[in-house]
């Protein structure tokens, strides 16, 4: 078993036990107890668990997920702004990755380009393009996770897998300086593809996402070439990202600031 294969497989457990003992991971996956301990460090760095003495337990942040439904009326507000931030970046005949999720509806609802081709796995995203005759519509298909009425896994990384694009606004449930992350592995694989496919690959995400931390990593934070969000981000979380070379765009008064050109 490869190393990818046993992390996945120790999330896995994590989901459904919440701890995980050094010893028994070793005797499961027929390795040494040292492999497992770098395993389990390595996934420590990258956000995924908390190491303890002889084991690992499950972040707490990670036990819940919230619905589609759940986020309709979260930060209304906010979400506009950014979708409207991130509709700007798209031009007259571009190719655009739109993920699942009521951000990029937001981002769906504000796309003024023309000649636009839109990818995306969410009938959402679909439902909110339906009268915009400017775009021509690519559904992924794929397994369809009802809780956040995303179509994930291997069919739609698959269909993915075809395109290359110029723009991918991806969401995500939390971000901080070591990444972004989402509640979902399966999930979190069909982000990791969007990001991959796309020459500029965006997080969208309001500023109530940062600080926090789910199970299954995205992204590291240099994974993409920004972040659109509100204008409440810390500032010192954005100074971060500029020395990282990453762009920070927010709306600042009538206009939005980014913190390097894009």
């Amino acid at each position: 078993m490869f190393a990818e294969e046993r992390k996945r497989e120790i999330l896995r457990l994590l989901v459904i036990q919440k701890k995980v003992k050094t010893l028994e991971l070793s005797q499961l996956f027929n390795v040494s107890e040292p492999t497992v301990r770098r395993d389990i460090n390595e996934m420590e760095e990258q956000g995924l668990l908390v190491r303890t003495h002889g084991g690992a337990i499950a972040l707490e942040s990670s036990e819940m997920e919230p619905s589609f439904v759940d986020k309709l009326d979260r930060y209304n507000q906010e979400k506009h702004e950014i979708g409207r931030l991130a509709a700007g970046l798209i031009k007259d005949h571009d190719t655009v990755i739109l993920d699942s999720g009521t951000t990029t509806v937001a981002i769906a609802q504000n796309i003024k380009a023309k000649h636009v081709t839109v990818i995306t796995n969410s009938l959402d995203v679909a439902t909110a393009l339906e009268d915009n005759l400017e775009i021509e519509l690519i559904l992924t298909g794929g397994q369809m996770r009802w809780n956040t009425r995303a179509m994930v896994g291997a069919i739609a990384e698959k269909a993915l897998g075809a395109f290359r694009v110029n723009l991918a606004f991806v969401g995500t449930n939390a971000f901080n300086e070591k990444g972004y992350t989402t509640p979902n592995l399966i999930e979190a694989q069909t982000k990791k593809k969007m990001i991959e496919i796309a020459d500029r690959a965006f997080i969208v995400a309001d500023s109530s996402k940062y600080g926090k931390t789910q199970l299954c990593l995205i992204s590291e934070l240099e994974g993409v070439s920004g972040i659109i969000s509100d204008n409440h981000l810390p500032a010192a979380f954005i100074a971060y990202c500029e020395q990282k070379e990453i762009d920070v765009i927010v709306k600042v008064g009538e206009a939005f600031d980014r913190n390097r050109n894009t």
